[in-house]
């Protein structure tokens, strides 16, 4: 008994993943005070943002991260809605350095337009560290793609490949690292593509069938998505002829579906079938608005049944993403300060009534002047609504002066402070923007209509709606 204990955990031992801790050791001038995040992309088809750290810069400037990780990754260092992205590898130290920049220096906070690309040193990098060598090697790859971009795009220069695989071949050559062996493969495999050096059929084989799934390589995932994007609907000679939408009717759609892919030969590892398979209904969602609800089904079943960790999370993933801020799933949480930085509002507390949520800007005319518009459906559904008002401006107390003089709104305001990603969850591009979530915390209108065009209509069917 004891020597099958002993086997059963050598086995296991075998089989895991260990992981290394990597210390960032850092600075960031002109950054002191605010927060920095350490992040990676928790899938590659999603990119769904996983918070590896979150950790405070101090009053010097300096700032200490220390996360697990058990391979090299991509991760991206943010303040507010500035990043960079760098490479960490287990057990590994960075001497990390954000050059200064003037963070507050901002006319309003938009993430979706406002965001800069920091700038970072690392020092003392080892010379086969992966932010050296794939750096040296972009460096080569891009700056003869550049010079022969037409020859190699417009003209199908195969031989060019040769010369440029000779011009690389230095800034890896000390390499052993399997990351940056498949990194530099991967990249050159879209030059393989652009001058049709192989036909489509014999690109997938190489590149996929007979190779494993790479989810964490940045060059093999950005391969897949280039080489698979709406291969199964119409780059597939075989795959494009399924009626798609019987499929996702039948009893056991996930089985049909991976039967009828399994025609493809290039698909002919489950793994990555089910991988193409999972693009595949990504990007069926928004163009069969029919089969949407038999599209998250089968995520749904990939979900709970799929043998493989990384597909489980994606389907997980894709629903969320699919579905974000569409009726009658639940509105993304917040807890914000109010006005006056004395207490804090959870959206959460506030279930058992309608919610009336706006974002704007003191300097936004459009949005005052529909926020005028809410005064007297304030006192209309004083026990029914709620009405919340998130001021996205850098600074509070320009947010203060206003309303200062604005004696008479007398709703609840609340200041995103250093809550930025709520900008994003909410996917707020320009203001103002109404959202009515109802009693149950869920999306009802997105994005709602201003109070202008129809917003008590809205309210009005979604009471009737309720009673």
């Amino acid at each position: 008994m004891k020597r099958l204990f002993i086997l059963l955990l050598f086995v296991f031992i075998g089989r895991m993943t260990f992981s290394q801790n990597v210390i960032l050791n850092g600075s960031a001038p002109g950054a002191e005070g605010k927060i920095i995040t350490l992040s990676v992309s928790q899938d590659p088809l999603t990119n769904t943002e996983q918070i590896l750290a979150r950790e405070k810069i101090d009053s010097t400037g300096k700032f200490v991260i220390t996360v697990p990780v058990s391979e090299i990754v991509v991760a991206k260092l943010s303040i507010e809605f500035h990043s960079a992205g760098l490479y960490i590898s287990p057990g590994k130290t960075y001497e990390v350095h954000i050059l200064p920049y003037k963070y507050n220096d901002v006319k309003e906070l938009n993430p979706f337009i406002n965001s800069t690309n920091l700038q970072i040193e690392l020092y003392k990098l080892p010379i086969d560290d992966p932010n050296f060598v794939i750096g040296a090697f972009d460096d080569i790859y891009n700056t003869f793609l550049v010079e022969n971009f037409n020859a190699l795009y417009r003209d199908h220069n195969k031989p060019l490949l040769d010369t440029l695989r000779a011009k690389l071949a230095p800034a890896i050559a000390e390499s052993q690292d399997p990351y940056i062996l498949s990194y530099s493969e991967y990249k050159l495999a879209n030059l393989v593509q652009l001058t049709q050096s192989m036909n489509q059929a014999r690109i997938g084989y190489t590149y996929f069938t007979a190779k494993p799934v790479l989810y964490n390589n940045v060059e093999y995932m950005y391969f897949f998505n280039s080489y698979f994007t709406k291969y199964m609907t119409v780059t597939s000679r075989i795959l494009k002829k399924n009626d798609y939408h019987a499929l996702l009717s039948s009893p056991e759609p996930l089985k049909a579906m991976m039967k009828a892919l399994a025609a493809d030969s290039i698909l002919e590892p489950g793994q990555l079938r089910e991988l193409v398979l999972l693009k595949g209904l990504m990007e069926m969602y928004s163009s069969v608005p029919d089969d949407q609800k038999n599209i998250l089904a089968v995520l749904k079943s990939i979900e709970l049944q799929s043998s493989i960790p990384q597909h489980r999370m994606i389907a997980g993933n894709l629903q969320k993403t699919l579905t974000h801020l569409q009726p009658g799933t639940p509105a993304p949480a917040f807890v914000l300060r109010n006005k006056d930085n004395n207490a804090t509002v959870k959206l959460d507390s506030l279930k058992g009534k309608i919610v009336v949520l706006n974002f704007w800007t003191s300097y936004c005319t459009g949005c005052t002047n529909e926020m005028e518009l809410i005064k007297p459906m304030v006192e209309k559904y004083k026990d029914k609504v709620v009405f919340v008002s998130v001021s996205s401006e850098y600074y509070r107390t320009r947010m203060l002066m206003f309303l200062g003089m604005k004696k008479d709104w007398t709703w609840t305001f609340l200041h995103i402070g250093d809550q930025i990603d709520l900008l994003k969850v909410y996917d707020v591009r320009s203001l103002p923007l109404f959202v009515i979530i109802d009693k149950e915390g869920n999306i009802y209108k997105y994005a709602a209509d201003f109070p202008s065009s129809g917003l008590e209509n809205s309210i009005e069917q979604l009471l009737q709606s309720s009673k």
